[in-house]
């Protein structure tokens, strides 16, 4: 690491001249909320900027995890410089597994407990440390990627310890990234947002401002980690039975807490779930998670009254193999629950995981089980800054131009709207999406073009082998059903059907659907057409015939057997 001085006024790099352009170029997390990662470019150089995954939604059927198409990093690879991480949240490091290995050996930058959970993530896909270039620094640090790019670190509260917001000197002027962030003014470890830093940067010039959008709908302050510690602990010393906790595995300070309350409140505290034990095991290992006593397995309960146990576990977002999951549907292998027991989840669902977590619930309403969550229970608070927090971030900044990132469309043009009530608003705002290329000089801010971005989809072992058109057919099988016919040529041309999810068995309309096609196939054969135009002869035949007599649209696959 080296320390290049002050910037200059305006935010020039010492001893560089303000010429060039800089381009600000989004692959992810530009217009939605997950799998960030920007891309920045001056001249030859490139500077990356997080690694994030994103969860399928409920129609990307069979979808394990969504990553960003990194196809313009692979086609400039050599122009890159360096990798800067801002927090180990998955929508932000979650997908350096399959980025890394594709793009060359890089310095990547991050805080400790942000590289500690991206070492356990590469280490589970056989990627070791000599493999990648991991430097931890401090969240005041000053490094240098290249020529054109010094990057200084500074604090931002969030839901997870060590996470940065960054200020990017160049020698086009200073951009201010903030990261995710909520400015909790008592966070759970005492260590508050730098906003002076901001505010320094902000009287030195700031030229672009991009800042988090996710509650930009949301007055007022987000509320502090330390209101849902109370109102966390008010609840549990109040329940009879077991209690089983559940929140987001990288929420590192909620799970510390609700250990301190359990021990103050006599319980013995279980972990359960292996995203939350690896989570807990890293955070430990860096002394970011401190234990009153050992945790113990489900088997080590024994004896414990029922009022002496508490579970921290996963299934916050309704995942079907969670913990949580497992307990409301009543498989999992070695705990039941049953009345007189209390479940707080203590988290919102993410964006198109709703209908997952309301069926979690209801089964656990079903159990007989006292279910707590938001918003009839305060026990969950987001980690995003709500528009007071935005606007005293954009006040003290001033930046001339301003790029509102980390949210859907309507976060993002709520927050331009924010910034222009204020009393110094940006010059221009702009809202761009992924792929955008964002043109930006001291006069300068627009868009100039696009580079390829959008989704490549993990489907169990298999990345980037799953488009578009394969989900819309999995979506269409999954509401019509399907149905495969087989003409057979020789001896004799016949007809063989086989469907599943269509229509219950019914012998008569098999067999007029056997007659469509097989009389389509006799015509074909005494026109003496290519097989392949006999083949879509019975399939359109077939198609016309089941939506006239069914109003249905199954997948048709037809086949034909010379």
């Amino acid at each position: 690491m080296t320390n290049p001085g002050k910037a200059a006024p305006g935010g020039q790099a010492p001893g560089q001249q303000n010429s060039g352009h800089l381009e600000v170029i989004p692959l992810g997390g530009m217009g939605e909320i997950g799998k960030n990662i920007t891309a920045y470019r001056l001249g030859d150089e490139i500077m990356v900027v997080d690694g994030g995954l994103a969860f399928p939604d409920a129609h990307q059927m069979g979808i394990d995890l969504i990553i960003p198409r990194i196809d313009y990093l692979q086609q400039n690879a050599g122009l890159i410089k360096g990798w800067i991480l801002t927090h180990g949240h998955e929508d932000h490091i979650g997908g350096l597994p399959y980025i890394l290995p594709r793009l060359p050996k890089v310095p990547v930058y991050g805080g400790a407990l942000t590289l500690g959970l991206v070492r356990e993530k590469l280490s589970e896909f056989g990627i070791k440390d000599s493999d990648v270039d991991l430097r931890e620094v401090e969240l005041n640090a000053k490094v240098r990627l290249g020529k054109n790019f010094q990057v200084e670190f500074f604090r931002m509260t969030h839901s997870i310890p060590d996470n940065a917001g960054y200020i990017l000197t160049t020698p086009v002027g200073q951009v201010i990234h903030t990261g995710d962030f909520k400015l909790d003014e008592h966070p759970s470890d005492g260590k508050l947002s730098d906003l002076a830093r901001i505010e320094q940067a902000g009287k030195e010039g700031v030229l672009l401002l991009i800042s988090d959008s996710t509650n930009a709908e949301r007055p007022g302050r987000t509320p502090s980690e330390a209101e849902v510690t109370k109102n966390l602990e008010d609840l549990i010393s109040k329940c009879r039975g077991r209690v089983f906790m559940t929140t987001f595995a990288s929420n590192v300070h909620r799970i510390q807490n609700v250990i301190q309350i359990a021990h103050r409140q006599g319980r013995r505290v279980v972990m359960e779930g292996r995203s939350m034990l690896k989570y807990a095991q890293v955070a430990q290992g860096l002394g970011y998670m401190e234990l009153p006593e050992p945790l113990l397995t489900n088997e080590e309960v024994g004896d414990l009254q029922d009022q002496q146990v508490l579970y921290v576990c996963t299934g916050s977002q309704g995942q079907p193999m969670s913990v949580l999951s497992r307990l409301a549907f009543g498989t999992h292998a070695k705990i039941a629950l049953r009345r007189g027991d209390s479940v707080i989840l203590s988290s919102n669902p993410i964006p198109g995981n709703e209908d997952a977590v309301n069926l979690v619930i209801n089964r656990l309403y079903e159990i007989g089980v006292d279910v707590y969550y938001p918003p009839a229970y305060r026990v969950h608070a987001s980690g995003h800054a709500s528009q007071e927090e935005l606007a005293t971030v954009l006040n003290l900044a001033r930046p001339k131009f301003f790029l509102p990132w980390h949210g859907e469309p309507r976060h993002q043009i709520n927050h331009a709207r924010l910034a222009q009530t204020l009393p110094r608003p940006p010059r221009r705002t702009l809202i761009a999406k992924n792929g955008d290329v964002v043109r930006l000089t001291p006069d300068e801010f627009k868009v100039t073009g696009t580079v390829p971005a959008g989704a490549v989809y993990v489907d169990g072992l298999g990345v980037g082998d799953i488009g578009d058109d394969v989900l819309l057919d999995r979506a269409n099988m999954s509401q019509e059903g399907i149905l495969i016919m087989t003409a057979v040529l020789h001896p004799t041309p016949h007809v063989e059907i086989v469907s599943r999810g269509f229509v219950r068995t019914n012998r008569d309309l098999d067999g007029q659907i056997r007659k469509v096609a097989l009389d389509a196939v006799e015509g074909g054969l005494r026109e003496k057409k290519r097989l392949e135009d006999v083949r879509d002869d019975m399939y359109g035949a077939v198609r016309r015939f089941i939506r006239k007599v069914t109003g249905r649209n199954p997948v048709l696959i037809p086949l034909i057997v010379d």
